[in-house]
């Protein structure tokens, strides 16, 4: 697939950068489980946008959980610093495919729902903190990927137009509610959501298997 050069491009993290959505899923799928709630079969492509505190309201005024708001995100947010700090890897192509698009002259940034406090430290150890020109978690914003004003948001900061800008993502809520506000947007393949995918490409302007795809 050949893929124009964007001068911006905005990244999500899990899923489409770090191989971390096995590891998001089963945390979030043990504390359902340990509170016998019962769930959605596609409960985590509901909840990825949202951020923890998101996923926690879901989980609460949705699902019926009986747990403070605060501590639940606590408990989520202690179960996945480990494997941030420690254990999630990048997906395959993607130093590849960052080095050669900053090589480029590309403006590369992130915008994900997980809290700085496991984003910047495992982008760190990875070795491409220095890459990006903007890390964005959602609650910079105070809002979800699941909000389209976030993404005229993004363009704000970014001194550009909606159209201007490059957004990719493995979630399919994500990328429809990019491109419902305007932004081209392309979907990536992730285990995860192999159940998705056809609709994640239907739903995108282009579809990667692999992030090193947009070199070609």
């Amino acid at each position: 697939m050949k893929t124009k050069l964007y001068k911006h491009y905005v990244f999500d993290f899990d899923g489409t950068l770090v191989d971390s959505m096995p590891y998001y899923g089963a945390l979030m799928l043990r504390i359902l489980d340990e509170a016998g709630v019962t769930y959605p079969a596609d409960v985590l492509k509901i909840i990825t946008p949202l951020g923890y505190g998101g996923a926690a309201d879901y989980f609460r005024e949705t699902l019926g959980m009986n747990e403070d708001r605060e501590t639940l995100i606590s408990r989520m947010l202690a179960l996945a610093k480990e494997d941030y700090t420690h254990h999630i890897p990048l997906k395959e192509g993607v130093r590849e495919a960052l080095f050669a698009l900053k090589e480029k002259g590309a403006s590369l940034n992130i915008l994900t729902a997980s809290p700085h406090d496991v984003l910047d430290v495992c982008l760190k150890r990875l070795g491409v903190w220095e890459l990006f020109d903007n890390v964005w978690s959602c609650d910079d914003f105070a809002t979800t990927k699941a909000d389209s004003e976030i993404y005229r948001m993004v363009a704000k900061k970014l001194d550009t137009g909606v159209g201007k800008y490059l957004f990719i993502d493995d979630n399919l809520n994500a990328v429809k509610t990019a491109k419902a506000a305007g932004v081209p947007s392309f979907g990536i393949f992730d285990k995860s959501g192999e159940a998705f995918r056809e609709e994640l490409r239907a739903a995108a302007d282009g579809y990667l298997m692999k992030l090193c795809d947009l070199l070609i």
